[in-house]
């Protein structure tokens, strides 16, 4: 049963789930579930329309074992009749059902599963030990046939990816809460979880007091601050004043940021950057990326790693790493891909998006860094550019904690210009000496008189 309720929610947590195939509950019997929508409108010019979902999984005796209450939206990149490629985005529709969803036990996973829309739907299953939970796989369908959503689409039907959720294991009998916007990316989709609170395995039917925080939730002993944003004559970071077509550069460089990413407990990645972006749709507009403000999320692998960057619950940006066979016993890394998701801080829609995934920039040898100082600019697309300042990243290898020998951009290779300076000194005293020889030549046979 579904019913719509107008207010604030009340309750927000962070994303993490996993999905597995529905199965029946202990003992034979199917767990019944509770479906509550919560309908808000948002916005200052018109409306903007989204839903929570709260599911209320129980058992036979109708007492609640699983429980979730969240926000998400996804943003997908589909081809098109004319074979060409469009962005769009899914939201959660009024019409949610959560057939099945199962508890779980010691022996059973326990799966949240919800279906809305024309054909679509989304789930997570959890696993647990003796003390902990987590979130393993999630599982979402797209139906391409929904011309509302994908009008042109040149594949039909449903499609379906599954991706390892990252969730950390949380205490048995502790309710997971993360107000801050997570995301999930894996083949041409990105996943938006705001606003989530789950308790998977809940004990004596009763859901917990005790929250487990994510890490973007937790404050820190800085002060939580806006990005710094060009030209802003209010607080919001889609006012601005009136600006010439080029942006002015803010009058400091970012701040630089010292990101990791582990494996168990090895870390996998290490990178230091300074971040700006720079948005040129409908006003030229520069954002600082404040690393106080900033988590690192995302994955490592042995030919792919991925680094996501949260700042502030506002701006997402993720770099992927690829491997690269330079020759047959040679291995180089590189940047493949970059993706920019601006979000808004009240309700975490989607103010604009943009993906290049045909990079090849920051190229090293697999084992070792990269390294370059000097601004350079990523072109994500017409509109969207990052700019990276003091820039070391190693994706692949790390070793103790620390980056490996490091492989400098041309840009920092001071040595280049010697040659260079040489090269004019010598060419600048060559002409010295042809300008004087020919003025000495014009001098000496004005000398001769004809007798």
């Amino acid at each position: 049963m579904a019913r719509f309720l107008s207010g604030p929610l009340a309750s927000a947590a962070r994303h993490s789930l996993l999905l597995g195939a529905p199965a029946p509950a202990a003992g034979g019997m199917e767990p019944r579930a509770s479906c509550l929508l919560f309908f808000f409108l948002l916005g200052t010019s018109g409306f903007f329309q989204s839903y929570a979902v709260e599911v209320d999984v129980k058992d036979a005796s109708n007492a609640t074992c699983l429980y979730a209450k969240w926000m998400m939206r996804f943003l997908i990149k589909y081809e098109t009749n004319s074979s060409d490629y469009k962005n769009t985005t899914l939201h959660l529709s009024s019409n949610v059902t959560h057939n099945g969803s199962v508890c779980g036990d010691d022996t059973q996973a326990a799966l949240l599963a919800v279906q809305f829309g024309e054909g679509h739907s989304w789930s997570i299953n959890f696993t647990k030990t003796n003390e902990t939970y987590q979130g393993d796989f999630i599982t979402f369908t797209y139906n391409t046939n929904d011309t509302a959503v994908f009008p042109d689409a040149k594949r039909k039907g449903p499609i379906t990816i599954v991706v390892k959720d990252i969730m950390r294991p949380v205490q048995l009998n502790n309710v997971f809460v993360c107000h801050n916007t997570d995301f999930v990316e894996a083949e041409n989709v990105t996943q938006i979880f705001w606003n989530v609170t789950v308790q998977a395995f809940v004990q004596n039917g009763t859901i917990s007091k005790k929250e487990s925080r994510c890490h973007a939730d937790i404050p820190t002993s800085a002060p939580t601050v806006p990005p710094t944003v060009a030209n802003v004559t209010t607080a919001s970071a889609t006012t601005l004043s009136p600006a010439p077509t080029t942006a002015p550069k803010p009058v400091e460089n970012p701040d630089t940021g010292n990101y990791s990413l582990k494996s168990g407990n090895k870390t996998c990645l290490l990178a230091t950057v300074g971040l700006q972006l720079n948005v040129s749709r409908d006003k030229p507009l520069l954002i600082n990326i404040n690393p106080k403000t900033t988590s690192a999320d995302g994955t490592c692998g042995n030919t792919t790693a991925t680094l996501k960057l949260n700042d502030g619950n506002s701006t997402l940006i993720s770099f992927t790493f690829v491997v690269k066979n330079a020759s047959a016993s040679v291995q180089k890394f590189y940047l493949k891909e970059v993706n920019v998701t601006l979000l808004n801080r009240l309700n975490g829609s989607v103010i604009s998006n943009a993906d290049n995934n045909n990079f090849s920039k920051w190229d090293a040898y697999l084992g070792s860094s990269y390294m370059c100082r000097k601004e350079q600019t990523l072109e994500i697309n017409e509109d969207f550019q990052v700019h990276t300042f003091n820039l070391w990243i190693q994706p692949f290898l790390v070793k103790a904690n620390k980056f490996s020998t490091a492989q400098e951009c041309s840009l920092d290779d001071d040595s280049i210009l010697i040659p260079i300076v040489v090269g004019a000194a010598l060419a600048g005293l060559i002409a010295i000496i042809v300008v004087a020889y020919i003025i000495g030549r014009r001098k000496s046979y004005a000398g001769y008189q004809t007798l």
